[in-house]
C-alpha cells in the first residue's frame, strides 16, 4: 500500500537539493526550454535559477514545502506591492538566463495581465523528480496549499506550462481561463482558476 508523502517547510539548508529537484522536474518543460535552451547547460541554469526564487522571493513572501522528491512555492494574497517581483530578482534571474532575460520579462508582463484582481493564493511552483513522479508528491503539495486557501476562503490561480499537466489541475478543481501564447515565439501557458471549497 502507498504512503502519503511526508511534507514539511523549506528551510534554506535545503536550498540545494530543492532546486536540483525542481531543475529534474523542468528540464524538459517548455518553458524552461524556451528559457534555457542550450541543453547542455539547462539543468545547471534551472538549479541556480530555483534558487534565487526560492532564496529571494518565495521564501521570504510565500509558503515553501517539500517531500523527499518534490517541491511547491505559493503566494499568499497580496498586500500591496509585498510579494511583487522587483528589479533586484530580475537582475539576478539575468545573470542566469543571460541574453534570454528579455523572455523572462516578456512573458512575465504578458501573464500578470490576467493576473486575478480578487485576493487568491497562487501556485507559482511545483514539481517533483522524474524518478518519482506518479508517487503522490505532487498531489500532497497541491492539497497542502488548497487545504490553506479553503481554510481562509480564499481561491486559487496557476499557470500551467504544459498541456499536459491541465487534467491534473482541474481533478483538483481548477478549471481553464485561457490559453496564453506567450511573446517572443514562445510557448502557451494555460492559466487556471479554482473556487474557494
Amino acid at each position: 500500500m502507498a504512503t502519503t508523502p511526508t511534507l514539511r517547510p523549506v528551510t534554506p539548508d535545503d536550498v540545494p537539493s530543492l532546486a536540483t529537484t525542481l531543475a529534474r522536474s523542468f528540464a524538459t518543460d517548455p518553458m524552461m526550454r524556451w528559457l534555457f535552451p542550450d541543453a547542455d547547460t539547462r539543468e545547471e541554469r534551472l538549479e541556480r535559477y530555483f534558487a534565487i526564487l526560492y532564496t529571494r522571493h518565495y521564501g521570504p513572501h510565500g509558503l515553501c514545502e517539500l517531500t523527499g522528491s518534490a517541491a511547491s512555492f505559493w503566494l499568499p494574497p497580496r498586500t500591496g506591492d509585498e510579494g511583487e517581483p522587483d528589479e533586484e530578482l530580475f537582475t539576478e534571474l539575468g545573470g542566469v538566463l543571460g541574453e534570454h532575460t528579455t523572455r523572462l520579462k516578456a512573458s512575465y508582463e504578458a501573464i500578470t495581465q490576467y493576473t486575478p484582481a480578487e485576493p487568491h493564493w497562487y501556485l507559482a511552483v511545483v514539481g517533483a523528480d522524474p524518478a518519482a513522479r506518479g508517487r503522490g508528491h505532487g498531489a500532497a503539495l497541491l492539497r497542502s496549499g488548497l487545504a490553506r486557501a479553503d481554510a481562509a476562503g480564499l481561491p486559487a490561480y496557476l499557470e500551467s506550462s504544459k498541456a499536459e499537466n491541465i487534467p491534473f489541475y482541474e481533478h483538483f478543481g481548477f478549471t481553464l481561463r485561457k490559453e496564453l501564447s506567450l511573446p517572443l515565439d514562445g510557448p502557451s501557458v494555460w492559466l487556471m482558476w479554482r473556487d474557494a471549497a
